[in-house]
């Protein structure tokens, strides 16, 4: 027999549970079946509880005054969903089987008890698990499909009440139904799949929001989906962040592609924001604890953390290098940013946005740096050479000082400088107070991420596009800077004169 696993419960009250004493109930759709459609559960509850501790939770759009509802006399009206489903003629639904005592079970529901929802094959089954002494658990109404499989679904835990259950379940057909199920009442969202036609994984109610919710499409594509919109064919808006890359995006770069932004100026109709990261499968995905991050794992094996509010991506890092005297690692990433971290202090200590796309290649200058002023570069899949100069001083100044324009901090220094070697190649004097005792401790280290508005931010004195491919390596010689393609093409380039304003600096081949 194939495992099945357990169905989606649901309750009430949370005074108490009765689930100690649930007898083992058969929810198949016929005694003939013995396979089950994937289910999910909600994490939705135990989220919101835990952000109503901590503060406000964080609300998905809250700058786009387009997708702020209405305010009238008597508060925000919401929409409701209009079609019975027991009345339904719809060739979407095949047939409805409510209990013949329905409306009197749910009166006399116990509320210390469980409601359980589950997506079997084609049917989608309310149950109520109260009754201790049944051999068999008793569907409230029974749902059955004409040709969808429904594969998830998810609860409002943020709407739930007593009388008041906001459901969405997401179909084998890409086809959404947005169901209350007091009322029994219905609405469909991408009704024949005008928005996208790939089908539905995963399907989670965003945290804190009455309406708004995220679907996982099987193109590996993430959609926020608004219960209250109508639909209307889709197209990816070219004016989205990033949009201007996906041509050439395949399923071995993998940036967060927004093909519509949830900061866009067209909101009359779904879709909200539409996302894609891969062109496999997304298994599943979850909200974190503070309802500000998304971790999505995909069938090729990849886990993504996405800053979904900022629709920011979280990935791995690429490539990375030392300073010349081995104070300092420089990284790169799936993130677009520059990291410079600290190995005497252990932490990170800047940060350096400016790339618009994964940071490829990363390296010192040694012609540039001495025991206190730096310079570094950086190229990067949107194309672009960027040159950054720092001191020690600048790492500690506060946030607000170090992002401040300005100029090359070497452009007092002579040009010709001696090269600064590497600790390979020579003994380097070094004032830091690094030991290897101070290095190799018991165990791993782990480090928390620190806050935006702790970390310096570093401005690059220099930013060009330099080539029509996206760029691959980096490096510094004496006189000229070597850059490489992925077409394979190699290009030196002249350095940048020291005063000239970093605005108007031209490269030369």
């Amino acid at each position: 027999m194939n495992p099945r696993k357990p169905p989606h419960l649901y309750k009430i009250s949370n005074s108490g549970s009765t689930r100690s004493n649930l007898a083992t109930y058969s929810i198949k759709e016929s005694e003939k079946e013995s396979r089950s459609s994937h289910e999910t559960s909600s994490d939705g509850l135990a989220a919101h509880l835990a952000n109503a501790a901590a503060g406000k939770t964080p609300v998905f759009g809250e700058d786009n005054v387009l997708l702020t509802p209405a305010v009238g006399k008597d508060g925000v009206k919401r929409k409701k969903p209009k079609t019975n489903i027991v009345k339904s003629n719809s060739s979407f639904i095949s047939r409805v089987m409510p209990h013949e005592a329905m409306t009197k079970r749910i009166q006399e529901h116990n509320p210390e008890g469980l409601f359980a929802f589950a997506n079997i094959n084609r049917a989608f089954q309310w149950l109520d698990l109260s009754y201790n002494n049944d051999s068999k658990a008793q569907h409230i109404i029974k749902i059955l499909f004409t040709k969808a499989h429904m594969l998830c679904h998810d609860i409002n835990s943020f709407t739930k009440g007593a009388s008041h259950l906001d459901i969405i379940m997401g179909a084998s057909t890409a086809d959404i139904m947005w169901f209350e199920a007091f009322s029994q009442k219905y609405a469909r969202i991408n009704k024949n799949a005008v928005i996208n036609a790939s089908p539905i994984y995963q399907i989670k109610w965003l945290p804190g929001s009455e309406n708004l919710f995220l679907a996982a499409h099987m193109d590996g594509t993430l959609i926020v989906y608004d219960k209250e919109r109508d639909d209307a064919a889709f197209v990816p808006e070219e004016s989205s962040p990033l949009a201007s890359i996906s041509k050439g995006w395949d399923k071995d770069h993998r940036p967060l592609l927004v093909n519509k932004s949830v900061n866009s100026r067209n909101q009359k109709s779904n879709p909200v924001a539409s996302w894609k990261i891969s062109n496999h499968r997304i298994n599943d995905f979850a909200f974190s604890p503070d309802s500000r991050h998304l971790a999505v794992v995909t069938e090729d094996g990849y886990l993504q953390i996405i800053d979904y509010l900022n629709e920011h991506y979280y990935g791995s890092f690429l490539c990375v290098c030392w300073s010349p005297d081995g104070k300092y690692i420089l990284t790169g990433g799936q993130d677009d940013l520059v990291s410079i971290w600290s190995l005497a202090e252990r932490r990170l200590v800047a940060r350096c946005p400016g790339h618009h796309s994964w940071v490829s290649c990363v390296a010192f200058d040694p012609w540039r740096c001495d025991d206190r002023n730096y310079r570094f570069g950086s190229v990067g899949e949107d194309r672009r050479l960027l040159l950054w100069d720092f001191n020690v001083a600048m790492l500690h100044r506060p946030k607000a000082l170090s992002v401040r324009q300005r100029g090359s901090i070497s452009s007092h220094a002579p040009i010709t400088r001696n090269r600064t070697e590497s600790q390979a190649t020579m003994r380097f004097r070094s004032n830091s107070n690094l030991t290897a005792d101070s290095v190799d401790g018991e165990g791993l280290v782990e480090h928390p991420v620190e806050s935006r508005s702790r970390t310096a931010e570093l401005p690059p004195v220099m930013s060009k596009i330099i080539d029509e491919d996206p760029l691959s390596w980096l490096g510094f010689e004496e006189d000229c800077i070597v850059t490489a393609c992925a077409r394979g093409h190699i290009r030196l380039w002249g350095r940048p004169q020291e005063a000239t304003n970093a605005s108007q600096v031209d490269l030369h081949a």
